[in-house]
């Protein structure tokens, strides 16, 4: 019996073979590196799936609402209305698109930087959507005129007396508010819930 606590190990002695300081064994590590893989695939999953939702409804609004009156889906409250936005939200800051496009590209490498250490399914679906919109616009503003770092934004969705959007904006304030709700809650990325 000594010689098998001795081979597997217990919380009651760290010193054993095979585990940690915190009584964590090795099958423990494989464990959590198991489930930290699979939200990191929940997040690259949402990501993807927020990046072309959005780069689809652009390619078409391109091609069958741009230079076109806008479409009335409820009334006047809400139209489908194609702009080019170089700006922020609401069409601030045009003139520091280069900049816009610099802050996207450092959300995304900031996700990436936190998937690392991801252990949290609501954590990986908030950050999933950060990063499909910000995939989404970061597109607009590399790929679309009037050149690279600094092309303008396809919005089309108008509601009445707000600003014209897309689907990666929607995504973004989605994820935003996913990640202040877990923050409030005290959920870290990591999966550990804190009390303050």
């Amino acid at each position: 019996m000594a010689e098998a606590e001795r081979i597997i190990g217990t919380p009651d002695n760290p010193e054993a073979e095979g585990t940690d300081e915190g009584g964590s064994t090795a099958a423990d590590a494989a464990v959590n590196a198991g489930k930290g893989k699979r939200k990191v695939l929940v997040l690259l999953s949402v990501a993807v799936v927020a990046y072309l939702l959005d780069l689809v409804t652009k390619m078409i609004v391109v091609a069958k609402l741009e230079h076109q009156p806008p479409i009335d889906i409820i009334g006047d409250w809400l139209q489908f209305r194609a702009i080019r936005n170089a700006g922020a939200a609401f069409g601030f800051g045009e003139a520091f698109t280069v900049i816009f496009t610099i802050i996207a590209a450092g959300v995304i490498v900031v996700i990436v930087r936190l998937a690392r250490k991801l252990y949290s399914l609501p954590w990986a679906i908030a950050l999933g959507l950060l990063l499909g919109g910000a995939l989404g616009n970061l597109t607009d503003r590399l790929f679309r005129a009037p050149g690279v770092f600094e092309g303008a934004v396809v919005d089309f969705i108008a509601p009445k007396h707000f600003a014209v959007f897309n689907l990666a904006d929607s995504a973004i304030v989605c994820g935003g508010i996913l990640i202040v709700i877990l923050s409030f809650k005290g959920l870290d990325p990591d999966g550990t819930v804190h009390k303050d």
